[in-house]
């Protein structure tokens, strides 16, 4: 698909969302399924694998990678937190479930016989204009500190177009606005992911998969962000190639710059940091999937220092990323900083996903310190 994906750059981004012969090509292709259980109409393959289709995916769009893996994500989600009644209702007959999340909404919950009326706006819901249904986290149970996720299907939520933004311009990352909708109390949990709340998780006894028996979700979800990072950078790296090979120098003696030993030398800066993005996001897949066998069998449990190990590496794979594209960007020349350039779009999409709460990779190398050290 790439090629085609990188024709509709433009598209995507005046749009402001998935156009919809992409969002057909992926739904036909059956990549909203990767990490949906067999049982429900998935493909059940592992977070290795997810990592690296949503890598390809952004290599030819990043919005539409970004988009895919924020919805597709999330069928991971619904499979570990969710009983079985809700996995049957919300895959449906069909398995056809796109979901994307937002956690940190402000919302109100009025509890009801047999579940809640919810009220409540949550902001960067991205994909949203391509969904089946949404997650919504922060419904705070009045008089408590309890915090719920709902899930809604569409119909029962309103989009507010406000995505206006420096990148990621093709994500559709809406706000969300729900007034007064019943949620069954089957289609809420808990919005905690620390082990000892997860591993009660009505999901965990759905499905023998030690992937969703075992498995966490904050690392799942940081890792949906470092996956459409690597397939950024993988997609710049190719402009950038493409543009030393054939633009020459403007100075004598007017050689190819792939002839030059300083783009020799800039174009190894890159690439080696783009490949060690690409190693890490591949250990994390593997060390995700080994952690899962290992507590299924009766080994340690893929605790939070496990999860929090995971999570630093994800945010340090986002930082490799980022540092490759800041080398091409300032290196390829003024012609880079164009609007129509596919380098500046590289370059603010990436900006645009380092402000994101789980790039922030020194936070995340202090709460790994913190639980390395503590008792």
């Amino acid at each position: 698909m790439r090629d085609a994906l990188r024709a509709r750059q433009p598209e995507c981004e005046a749009l402001g969302r998935l156009p919809e012969a992409t969002n057909r090509a992926f739904i036909e292709a059956g990549l909203y399924r990767i990490l949906q259980p067999r049982r429900f109409g998935g493909l059940e393959l592992d977070l290795t694998t997810f990592f690296q289709a949503m890598a390809s995916i952004a290599r030819g769009c990043p919005s539409s990678g970004w988009v895919l893996a924020l919805t597709a994500g999330h069928a991971h989600l619904l499979s570990v937190l969710f009983d079985e009644r809700a996995q049957r209702e919300i895959f449906g007959q069909q398995g056809d479930y796109r979901a994307p999340a937002s956690l940190n909404g402000v919302a109100t919950p009025t509890p009801v016989e047999g579940g809640y009326r919810v009220s409540g706006t949550w902001n960067y819901c991205s994909g949203i204009d391509s969904a089946t249904h949404f997650i919504g986290g922060g419904v705070r149970i009045p008089d408590t500190d309890r915090r719920l996720l709902a899930i809604v299907p569409i119909g029962d939520y309103t989009i507010v177009e406000d995505w206006d933004v420096l990148g990621m311009r093709g994500t559709g990352s809406h706000r969300v606005v729900i007034d007064d909708v019943f949620v069954p109390e089957h289609l809420t949990a808990p919005a905690l992911f620390d082990h000892a709340t997860l591993s009660h998780a009505t999901g965990r006894k759905v499905h023998d998969n030690p992937m969703y028996r075992c498995g966490r979700v904050a690392s799942v979800l940081w890792g949906e962000m470092a996956a459409v990072a690597v397939g950024i950078s993988q997609g710049a790296l190719d402009v950038y190639e493409g543009e030393l090979r054939t633009r020459k120098m403007a100075q004598p003696p007017f050689a190819t710059r792939s002839e030059v030993p300083e783009y020799q030398r800039q174009f190894g800066e890159a690439w080696a940091l783009v490949a060690m993005a690409e190693a890490t996001l591949a250990r994390i897949g593997q060390d995700y999937m080994r952690f899962c066998d290992e507590e299924a069998v009766g080994g340690e449990p893929f605790g939070d220092q496990r999860d929090r190990q995971l999570q630093l590496l994800e945010q340090y794979t986002t930082k490799l990323a980022a540092d490759a594209i800041d080398v091409m960007f300032r290196t390829a020349g003024t012609s880079a900083t164009r609007s129509t350039s596919p380098l500046q779009r590289s370059f603010r999409d990436m900006a645009m996903i380092r402000t994101h709460f789980a790039a922030q990779y020194e936070r995340g190398a202090q709460e790994f310190g913190r639980g390395y050290f503590s008792p």
